[in-house]
């Protein structure tokens, strides 16, 4: 069983939701106008732009419009979740992928068209 850890929201206005979440949940953020995050006390609420989605994963976000979001719920292991959905899948988004920042994710797209990020610390 996975545990959610936070939700990042994909847009064009990072600083302007960052300033409204900020300011809503009396937290420190940081980043900048592409990316920037808030750590709520073990939950963090991400702001992306949508080009810094399409970095990590170009064409993700096709079909995606405004309002979308990522759900990361973090899981024991990435790969045995990839072997049990299934490479084929049309719900996988991106298959397990490791990055410098420690950490090893596979992403899915749930029945509305979310993303949600399965990760595991590595």
């Amino acid at each position: 069983m996975g545990i959610v850890r936070g939700v990042c929201l994909i847009t064009e206005r990072v600083p302007d939701l960052t300033a409204f979440y900020a300011d809503l949940l009396d937290a420190k953020a940081n980043g900048d106008d592409r990316h920037a995050s808030l750590d709520i006390g073990g939950m963090h609420v991400t702001f992306a732009h949508v080009s810094v989605m399409e970095e990590m994963a170009p064409g993700s976000l096709k079909g995606a419009g405004h309002g979308s979001f990522t759900l990361d719920i973090e899981v024991a292991d990435v790969d045995a979740v990839f072997e049990r959905v299934g490479e084929g899948s049309a719900s996988v988004v991106k298959p397990p992928q490791s990055y410098p920042w420690g950490t090893r994710s596979l992403w899915l797209r749930d029945p509305d068209g979310n993303i949600v990020n399965l990760f595991q610390r590595v």
